[in-house]
């Protein structure tokens, strides 16, 4: 590490012609030099690093400077999960810029989902739908944006760094010849890209293959042009493992029957029209189509019949084999194809009656998903997504990845006849191939730990991959941890006691707190059940709630600062994993402490039991269950740890109420550098609190 007082911060720095500081941080330094040797080899770094040691600089300025000695242009993709980020991200940028002072700045486009970028009425509506009256509009050659040529305005973009809103605003007042031509900002970045230095997006147009075939075609890139950042890197593999699961309902069965019959009868109508011939061989796919699903839609209403009478016990979930769903569609198809006479669904045809099994399946997906339906803008609170594209994308995870152990199907009871749920055990299978052909990456967290358990999940391959847990420069001192070890929410010691326990010591934290205070817990039963069926004295309390919108959310932050301002105090009340804990940027020192109720382990399930099993057979049993069990629950705890402290300046108390977290099976799950405070008793909660808050004050805010 950089010793900053030595004079030899500054020599060192002029190493590194991209970074954003003109004086390096503690810890900073290190991390380029690590990020810069892994990259000049095409390999992966991933790095644990904490708030205040500038990572965000810090792997820009490292894949700039290898992108910069390729042969070949590199374009650096900066991809992350939370639209906050882009702004931090393209604000370093013009910072690189400005120290540069040269004639090469840094080129950079920010983009946003489409949707976040349309300047169509349209763009209100929900996502799903969005998708579709979009596609329909630029086929049909109604969306006037998207067809509108805007001469210069991607020069423009790439002139110098812009937030993607201020990219939207330029292009509705963009200019030709005098007069404002209004250009679609999302068609005309993405087109921009290939000319980018940096690229700044959201993690599906890599992780997410088909927005990943679109986005690369269209930006002219292959993944052999990128160098890759991912930030927030300890999201990745739930995001892919989210992207792919999806849900079959009977309902979706029917309603994509009536989606192709109305298809079928749009093209009757276009083959009477002059040219129409040419729609012969689609009138036959599609015909074949609803057939296929005519002839499946009995088996389908006994497969849900028979999951649901076949429950073990007092369970309301079950496996289901990828074969049971694969062997519906095969039955159908033969039945359709007239495969040696077989009529009869509840026989299973042999391999050899049927003709090229997974060529059909490959067809009806395609079928399916390219089908075209109206939808009508303005149709009600949730409109929905063609069922036919629905079943298309079940289709397709099973062509991907059912022949695999890491495929799981699991059905519920939950709706009207109860749902299919694809889950992939292994985000691995999506993330290698990415990794593998680009030109390499920096993965990075505050909360990447044990960064190598990252590196097995996602599949790096261990000799171009180096990993390494970056100390805090300041986390020893400001933002200690207190374990209350007289309190636990297991299983087998839960009681009125132990709740009154719980509570005693979350007032002795409110009590010694000058600010707002945040607690947590695994689940709304708990954190009704210890907190808000409750009265703590001091504060008012605001508990999170399942319904709250977007909007509520981005309120929550100036409650906080303007109740704290006016010298009042929020208890605010939240779940891991959910919206308060880790999707909220608690800034300005919203927070001056942290409360973490138990530990998050995931109930028992069909899934639960799955991931285990097939983390078993992919790191070993040892490796498994921390993999799955132990190392989650506690990155859940970390990450809401990490709620108050978002800069440098800032400081808060963590109290950890459960005495646990100090066994071995959990311990060695925290960081190394990480240490623990021992609190038997509200008294010395207090205590510690007091003497904590008089001596560390929150110090003004440094840029990232």
């Amino acid at each position: 590490m950089v010793n900053m007082n030595d004079g030899t911060g500054g020599d060192e720095a002029a190493k590194f012609p991209f970074l954003a500081h003109p004086t390096p941080r503690p810890g900073q330094l290190e991390m380029i030099n690590d990020a810069v040797k892994a990259l000049e080899t095409g390999g992966f770094h991933l790095a644990a690093a904490p708030t205040g040691i500038g990572k965000t600089a810090a792997a820009l300025a490292a894949a700039l400077q290898v992108a910069s000695q390729q042969l070949t242009k590199k374009t650096v993709f900066f991809l992350t999960s939370r639209q906050t980020q882009h702004r931090i991200v393209v604000d370093t940028v013009r910072r690189i810029n400005d120290l540069r002072d040269d004639t090469s700045p840094i080129r950079l486009v920010d983009m946003v989902g489409q949707a976040g970028m349309c300047v169509q009425e349209f763009a209100r509506e929900s996502p799903l739908v969005f998708s579709i009256l979009c596609s329909q509009a630029r086929k049909t050659r109604q969306c006037k944006p998207w067809i509108t040529p805007a001469p210069g305005l991607k020069e423009r973009i790439l002139e110098s760094p812009l937030h993607v809103d201020e990219l939207v605003a330029i292009s509705r007042t963009h200019t030709v010849n005098g007069e404002i031509t209004q250009a679609c900002p999302w068609k005309i970045a993405r087109e921009a890209v290939g000319g980018a230095d940096v690229f700044v997006g959201d993690y599906n147009h890599l992780f997410d293959q088909g927005v990943r075939e679109s986005s690369l075609k269209a930006m002219d890139l292959s993944l052999e042009d990128i160098i890759i950042v991912v930030d927030e890197a300890h999201n990745l593999p739930d995001r892919i493992r989210l992207t792919l699961e999806k849900r079959l309902t009977q309902t979706m069965i029917r309603n994509t029957y009536a989606e192709l019959e109305e298809s079928l009868g749009t093209l009757v109508q276009a083959m009477k029209m002059p040219g129409g011939e040419s729609l012969e061989m689609t009138y036959e796919l599609v015909h074949w189509a609803l057939e296929v699903i005519k002839a499946s839609r009995t088996a389908f209403a006994d497969l849900f019949h028979r999951l649901r009478t076949t429950l073990p016990g007092d369970k309301d979930e079950q496996e289901v084999k990828v074969e049971e769903i694969l062997n519906v569609i095969h039955k159908a198809c033969d039945a359709v194809d007239g495969v040696s006479g077989q009529q009869n669904l509840n026989q299973v045809p042999s391999t050899q009656q049927r003709i090229d099994p997974a060529v059909r399946i490959h067809q009806l997906r395609d079928i399916l998903a390219s089908l075209d339906v109206d939808v009508d803008p303005g149709g009600g609170d949730a409109p929905m997504e063609p069922d036919a594209h629905r079943v298309a994308e079940i289709l397709d995870c099973l062509v991907r990845f059912g022949s695999t152990t890491a495929m799981t199907l699991v059905y519920d009871t939950k709706g009207k006849d109860g749902r299919i749920t694809t889950h992939l055990l292994d985000p691995g299978l999506v993330s290698e191939p990415v990794f593998n052909q680009s030109s390499g990456a920096i993965l990075m967290s505050g909360t990447l730990y044990p960064p190598n358990m990252y590196a097995d999940v996602l599949a790096l391959p261990k000799p171009k991959t180096s990993a390494v847990a970056y100390p805090s420069p300041f986390a020893a001192m400001r933002r200690p941890v207190l374990v209350a070890s007289n309190v636990t929410t297991k299983y087998t010691e839960r009681g009125h006691e132990n709740t009154q326990a719980i509570r005693a010591q979350l007032q002795a934290l409110i009590d010694a707190t000058p600010g707002n205070v945040a607690v947590f817990a695994p689940s709304y039963a708990m954190l009704n059940e210890m907190v808000a069926e409750t009265t703590f004295t001091g504060v008012k309390m605001m508990v999170e709630d399942r319904n709250w919108t977007k909007q509520d959310l981005d309120q929550v932050v100036e409650t906080l600062l303007e109740e704290k301002r006016s010298g009042r105090r929020i208890l605010l009340a939240g779940v891991f994993g959910a919206r308060l804990s880790e999707g909220v940027d608690y800034h300005s020192g919203a927070l001056d402490a942290v409360a973490c109720i138990g530990i998050p382990n995931a109930p028992p399930s069909v899934l639960s039991s799955a991931l285990k099993k097939h983390a078993e057979e992919r790191f070993g049993r040892n490796l498994a269950w921390r993999y799955t069990v132990s190392q989650p629950a506690i990155n859940a705890i970390l990450q809401a740890m990490g709620r108050p402290i978002r800069a440098i300046g800032d400081r808060a108390l963590i109290v950890l109420l459960d005495r646990r977290v100090t066994e071995r099976t959990y311990a060695t799950c925290f960081p190394s550098d990480l240490r623990m405070n021992e609190s038997p008793e509200p008294a010395a909660t207090q205590r510690f609190a007091r003497r904590f808050f008089s001596k560390i004050h929150t110090e003004p805010p440094q840029t990232e």
